[in-house]
């Protein structure tokens, strides 16, 4: 033991060095094109056993199978070099055989007179059950599972990188996490795919191992009998069991590695220990366990029957099952006390006096929970649900130009006990349920399956989903479907909310804010526009307009230049946001269609255009008065042609007359959210338009 592990060490150390490969891959060509000594070949049995065994153990304790990539080239390597083993016992065998049961080394004899007895036939049915166990079960079933997980694997990939895309519009992950996970995705797939290739090294070598005895003692009894003159008998003796005890060598070593490919290739990716995990799900049902408890019991009850045996275990079982229950109703009573001591220290309270501080205040932003979804807002109960938020906040507030509120988190005992409810300024925006043991697994239109599950619908964008168990998150992805937790669920659908209604979350203080730190850099600015030429509360209802149509806020001093320029001119603040749309116009163009020069456009039919007009002249800016039947078909025309327009993969852009955009653009809002209303001046010189539809009456 001492020996081999001064040779892992030795190892090691040539590994670090860079020459580990090519001294292994000498090693390999020394052992078969060289004869060895026995105590040589001693030390190199006992070297890929201590391998086998190491590697085994690593699959076991590693927390998740990506943790061992190299696995698949171990495989070969130790494949490798118990094939130029088999070649290098084989010689020796051959050529020596015929001194005795220790001529091909001390490890060999010792499987063939120790672990077998000395009697070739126990050895023959050992080694044919061995190999048995190992090709049949072991071996095939690992080859089975290794071709199915790669194939999911490499399905499922679309999907992932998908679900990452949108996490990372959603704001839940930065450039540098998005890069990492799609990086694990492709490494991922790489390992299933080598996987699956070097399951075959293990099914060929365990192959191989039968072919190789049979060979063995086929050839020994013919050198024996024919170059050494020994009798039939006891060439059969001595050569069956020294190719036995070096089947038997090779084959042990081979099965350890066959069964630390099944592991890995079984192995769910979750970062836990595999012990902790089997102990967790499989004894971690206290139903199960007093099932099986009292199965046993009463089985240990039946005259006949090993009754001690079978008494003890139910009694064990039943024992077990005991403890978590109590444990899990400890646990239960640990959550409920926050909220039976709430009342109780709310009582002294009433008898005081009134105060101001007894007068709720409306929040900006609010989160109910349900008791069940409280673990996710806890981070004391690894709840991700606070850095999701964050993440959220950070992402719009460098988006929008502002910083958008904190969301004040409670739980509500009046919602369902896994409900959660969004306010905005008090108001309840959205509202869903989710499972907190669950995944979400939404349908992005274009998926090749059904899902068991629990039916519903995405709560931020109504798409057909389905909540599903833990364990089926492969199997969801590799059908096409976008699989997020709940956490990211709630995230979403706050992100999607806090984008809708931006403008309503801009206070007076905010833009306040925001003149201040423009007024660091440029304070003349500043100081002629606010007070001097408008009023602050022009100046917000601007920013709010910009905010409602999802422009940026993120240029201040283009907006308060605008402003100045044409204060003078109006105080109307539609009038104005229409001259702070323009000075603006490069940035909105460019956040809808990108860096390219083509703009694909959908305008309106002249006569359309031109009854729209007068019709506008008669109710001025803050409407048009529009017959019924030709609104109704104007916006069926709007949402079609925008429709068509997301298909084919490119904004929907409606392009008209500046005095007919702000009337489109509030008409239009709630038909298409995907529309950008332009009009003609916001167009910057150096960007063509293409004609794509024209609407008409």
């Amino acid at each position: 033991m001492a020996a081999t592990t001064s040779t892992l060490d030795n190892l090691k150390q040539l590994g670090r060095r860079g020459v580990g490969a090519p001294v292994m891959m000498l090693a390999a060509l020394a052992m078969v094109m060289l004869p060895l000594p026995p105590f040589l070949l001693d030390m190199l049995f006992s070297f890929n056993i201590a391998l086998s065994l190491v590697i085994l153990l690593a699959v076991i304790y590693v927390m998740r199978p990506l943790e061992f990539a190299a696995f698949p080239t171990v495989v070969l390597g130790a494949t490798l070099l118990r094939l130029a083993l088999n070649i290098a016992s084989t010689r020796v065998v051959l050529l020596h055989g015929h001194d005795g049961p220790g001529a091909a080394g001390k490890v060999i004899e010792a499987f063939g007179e120790f672990v077998i007895g000395g009697n070739f036939a126990v050895g023959l049915v050992v080694f044919a059950i061995l190999t048995i166990i190992n090709f049949v079960v072991v071996t095939k079933g690992a080859t089975r599972v290794s071709e199915v997980t790669a194939r999911f694997t490499l399905d499922a990939m679309p999907g992932k990188q998908m679900a990452i895309d949108a996490d990372l519009n959603a704001g839940l992950l930065t450039q540098e996490q998005a890069r990492e996970r799609r990086q694990e995705v492709r490494e991922e797939a790489d390992f299933y795919g080598s996987m699956d290739g070097a399951s075959k090294f293990v099914r060929g070598d365990a192959t191989a191992g039968m072919l190789i005895l049979f060979i063995n003692i086929v050839g020994g009894f013919i050198v024996g009998v024919m170059q050494h003159g020994l009798s039939a008998a006891e060439a059969g003796r001595t050569y069956t069991l020294l190719s036995i005890g070096d089947g038997l060598v090779a084959q042990i070593p081979s099965l350890m590695l066959s069964i630390a490919t099944a592991v890995i290739v079984t192995r769910v990716s979750r970062a836990q220990d595999m012990g902790k995990q089997v102990v967790g799900q499989v004894f971690g049902q206290p139903r199960a366990l007093a099932v099986a408890g009292v199965v046993l019991g009463v089985m240990g009850l039946i005259p006949g029957m090993p009754n001690i045996a079978f008494l003890l275990l139910g009694g064990a079982l039943g024992g077990a099952a005991w403890l978590l229950l109590r444990r899990e109703r400890e646990t239960r009573e640990k959550l409920a006390a926050p909220a039976a001591e709430a009342p109780a220290a709310a009582a002294p309270a009433e008898r005081m006096e009134l105060g101001w501080e007894d007068v709720a205040s409306v929040d900006p932003l609010g989160l109910e929970v349900g008791y069940r979804l409280i673990p996710l807002v806890d981070v004391h109960q690894g709840g991700e649900l606070m850095g999701r938020i964050k993440s959220v906040r950070r992402k719009l507030s460098q988006e929008l130009g502002f910083l958008v509120p904190a969301v004040h988190i409670r739980d509500n005992l009046d919602l369902g006990p896994s409900t959660y409810r969004i306010t905005l300024m008090g108001v309840p925006m959205g509202e869903a349920e989710v499972h907190g043991d669950r995944l979400l697994a939404i349908n992005p239109g274009h998926v090749h399956g059904p899902l068991s599950g629990i039916a519903t619908r995405d709560p931020a964008f109504g798409l057909e989903a389905v909540w599903i168990e833990q364990g089926q998150r492969e199997t969801a992805q590799s059908l096409g479907y976008t699989v997020v937790d709940p956490a990211t669920v709630i995230a979403t659908h706050l992100s999607h909310i806090l984008g809708n209604h931006a403008h309503e979350l801009l206070s007076h203080q905010d833009a306040q804010q925001l003149l201040d730190r423009l007024a660091q850099t440029a304070p003349k600015l500043v100081e002629d526009l606010v007070p001097k030429r408008l009023s602050l509360g022009v100046v917000v209802k601007v920013l709010q307009n910009l905010l409602a149509e999802r422009v940026p806020i993120r240029n201040m001093r283009t907006i308060v230049e605008s402003l100045a320029e044409h204060a003078g001119q109006s105080q109307d603040p539609g009038v104005l946001t229409a001259a702070v749309r323009v000075a603006l116009g490069r940035q909105i163009v460019q956040e809808i269609s990108g860096l390219g020069t083509e703009i694909p456009v959908i305008t309106l039919a002249p006569e359309l255009e031109q009854i729209l007009m007068n019709s506008l002249s008669g109710g001025g800016m803050a409407g048009a008065a529009v017959e019924p039947g030709l609104a109704d078909r104007l916006q069926q025309g709007v949402a079609e042609a925008a429709r068509k327009q997301e298909m084919s993969g490119e904004p929907a852009v409606l392009l008209v007359p500046p005095q007919l955009r702000p009337w489109l653009a509030r008409f239009t809002r709630h038909v298409a959210q995907n529309l950008h209303v332009l009009a003609y001046n916001e167009v910057p010189d150096n960007r063509r338009v293409r004609l794509v539809q024209a609407l008409g009456r």
